[in-house]
């Protein structure tokens, strides 16, 4: 059996630990760690994609377009990939990228929203690249529509389209139902992205590889966002270890996971109490400040609102929704208490 490719978002996904401070220096290191161990895709852009470096999302160090471009002449092998989100990247950004040296753009939308990416499919396939489509928050609708979402970035010109846990909240068998939907709805190629907010990236992944995905992300030391995502170094060495042809080099992976980005990482994300209530709740991390501040407020464990706001099936940008859902708690905790 031949591996999945291989993408390794450490130089974006893991720009969020970074607080997006990346110097060139320490791009041309990990990419060039990277690719001398076969690493086939690796991904440089801002945490949030072309264009993210902003008051809204922190500001990078360094442009990224120069971060684009160091990646690009530390690889001899590898592909570099970017992130752009609808309605925060743009066509002269994307444009540029490619003229730093971008083959591969992931195309990321919520996983109802897929149709708000069609014309970026079409300026991707006009500037020649390689286009694949990221459905983000992916365990929030069942995996049926999920695979309608999936048809829709095929049929916009998607190369492949990827599952993505992005609150690290999937069991094995939701990713299962879901890579398995998307491979019986859609022609195209199916990828994984994992986080490991419930401790199961690799297992995720595992699930995902067994299902059918020919596509697999990580990052070195799992660096990514809240608990991080599935490390490189150990999907290669389990890949290694299962038979699977063509796989990455897994020790010249723990080799730079320990001496090339360890050095750099500002702390080593784990599912410690906060990554796991976002997991179990199912939301983005980004709703975990909020929560905290409305909980102080009205008396109420944040926790308790995460979680609702999850069976609410809170999306990212409904962030005004947490002040109700607090506000709701305490009134029902109140009337319990005064019955």
């Amino acid at each position: 059996m031949k591996a999945p490719r291989i993408t390794d978002s450490s130089l974006r996904d893991g720009s969020h630990p970074m607080r997006h401070q990346y110097t060139i220096e320490q791009v041309k290191s990990v990419a060039g760690a990277l690719d001398d161990a076969g690493v086939p895709v690796v991904e440089v852009s801002h945490g949030d994609g072309l264009g993210g470096s902003s008051l809204q999302y922190g500001f990078s160090a360094v442009s990224e377009m120069e971060l684009i471009a160091a990646a690009r002449e530390a690889c001899t092998q590898a592909r570099i990939a970017v992130l752009l989100l609808p309605g925060v990247g743009t066509k002269p950004l994307l444009k540029e990228a490619v003229d730093r040296g971008a083959q591969i753009v992931r195309i990321a939308t919520q996983c109802t929203e897929a149709d708000v990416s069609e014309q970026h499919f079409a300026m991707a396939k006009e500037l020649g690249l390689e286009a694949i489509g990221f459905l983000m928050m992916a365990h929030m609708r069942p995996p049926e529509e999920i695979a309608e979402q999936a048809a829709l970035m095929e049929g916009y010109g998607a190369d492949c389209v990827y599952v993505v846990d992005s609150a690290g909240a999937m069991l094995p068998a939701d990713v299962t139902a879901r890579v398995a939907a998307l491979k019986n709805r859609i022609s195209c190629q199916v990828g994984y992205h994992a986080h490991n907010n419930l401790g199961l990236a690799i297992g995720n992944s595992l699930a995902a590889i067994e299902a059918g995905a020919e596509q697999i992300d990580g990052c070195l030391r799992g660096l990514g966002a809240g608990s991080g995502n599935a490390p490189t170094e150990v999907l290669a060495a389990v890949m290694t270890k299962m038979g699977m042809a063509e796989a990455p080099d897994a020790f010249k992976l723990c080799d730079a996971a320990e001496y090339v980005l360890a050095p750099m990482m500002p702390f080593q994300p784990i599912p410690n109490r906060d990554a796991i209530t976002i997991g179990y709740a199912g939301v983005y991390s980004t709703f975990l400040l909020h929560a905290q501040k409305a909980g102080q407020k009205f008396n109420i464990d944040p926790r308790d609102i995460l979680v609702e706001l999850g069976r609410r099936k809170a999306m990212a940008g409904q962030e005004d929704w947490i002040i109700d859902v607090a506000q709701d708690l305490a009134l029902a905790r109140d009337k319990s208490t005064a019955s």
